[in-house]
C-alpha cells in the first residue's frame, strides 16, 4: 500500500516541508557526487554509528563529536528509492503537521523526532558498528502526529496484489495503522536489525511523534472529504 496524496489541504505554504525535502536532496546529491571510493567514508563519517555513539568517539576533525551524527544522518539516505520512498512521505504528510504546528514548532518536531528514533535505534543495539542513515525515524514522528491528530483524513494509496493495481481512498487511521504494524511485525521478524533498517527507529519515531503532539496540544481534528 503506497500513499499517493491525502484529500487534507492545508492552509498555509508548508515552507519548512519544502525545504527540509531540498536539504534532503542536496546531501543525496553531495553524497552521490563524492569519488567512489570515498562514498562509504562519507557515509562512515555522517551516519549514525551506535556503537561510536555511546562511546563519544571523534570520527574526523570535520566532526566534532559522534553526537552530531545523531542529525546529520536524517539528511543522508542510502540510494534513490530510499530518498524517494522517504521524501514521498514527508510530502504528503509534512505539511498538514507543520500547518497544524506552525513552521518553526514544526522544524523543532522534526528533529526532535528523529533524534528520538536514533537514539531508540542506538539503545537497542548500542555496540553496532553499521551506520544508520535516513530521514525515516523523523518521518515517522510526523506520521504519529499526522494520526493522533487527522484520523478520518482520506489518503489516496495504491494497493497492488498480484497483477491488480488499484488506487483506493482509506482513512488515515487505517493506512497509518497497517504502517505501524508492519513496523512492529518487521522488528519481530529482524530483531537483529540484520536486514539493514532500523525498524526500532521507525516505531521508536513513531511512538515519539504521538507523545510530542500530545504534549503540544494537538488533538483528533475533524476532516471533511467527499467518496467519489
Amino acid at each position: 500500500m503506497i500513499p499517493i496524496r491525502d484529500e487534507n489541504p492545508a492552509s498555509r505554504k508548508p515552507v519548512v516541508t519544502i525545504a527540509l525535502i531540498a536539504a534532503n536532496c542536496l546531501v543525496f546529491a553531495l553524497q552521490m557526487l563524492q569519488p567512489m571510493e570515498q562514498q562509504e567514508a562519507f557515509v562512515m563519517a555522517w551516519g549514525a554509528i551506535p556503537r561510536d555513539i555511546i562511546g563519544g568517539w571523534d570520527l574526523l576533525p570535520s566532526v566534532p563529536t559522534a553526537w552530531m551524527t545523531l542529525f546529520s544522518s536524517m539528511f543522508m539516505h542510502g540510494g534513490l528509492m530510499h530518498l524517494g520512498g522517504n521524501m514521498l512521505y514527508l510530502w504528503i504528510f509534512g505539511n498538514n503537521i507543520e500547518d497544524t504546528l506552525g513552521h518553526v514548532k514544526f522544524l523543532i518536531f522534526y528533529l526532535l523526532g528523529g533524534l528520538a528514533a536514533a537514539l531508540s535505534h542506538v539503545s537497542f543495539d548500542p555496540q553496532s558498528a553499521i551506520p544508520m542513515v535516513g530521514a525515516s525515524g523523523a518521518i515517522s514522528a510526523v506520521l504519529g502526529a499526522y494520526l493522533l491528530a487527522f484520523p478520518s483524513a482520506r489518503v489516496v494509496v495504491l494497493v497492488w496484489i498480484v497483477m491488480i493495481v488499484r488506487f483506493i481512498r482509506v482513512p488515515a487511521l487505517l493506512m497509518l495503522g497497517i504502517w505501524f504494524a508492519m513496523q512492529i511485525f518487521g522488528f519481530a521478524g529482524d530483531s537483529s536489525q540484520g536486514g539493514g533498517v532500523a525498524w526500532l527507529a521507525h516505531i521508536g519515531g513513531f511512538v515519539a511523534g504521538i507523545v510530542m503532539a500530545l504534549l503540544l496540544g494537538v488533538r483528533p481534528r475533524r476532516v471533511r472529504t467527499s467518496y467519489h
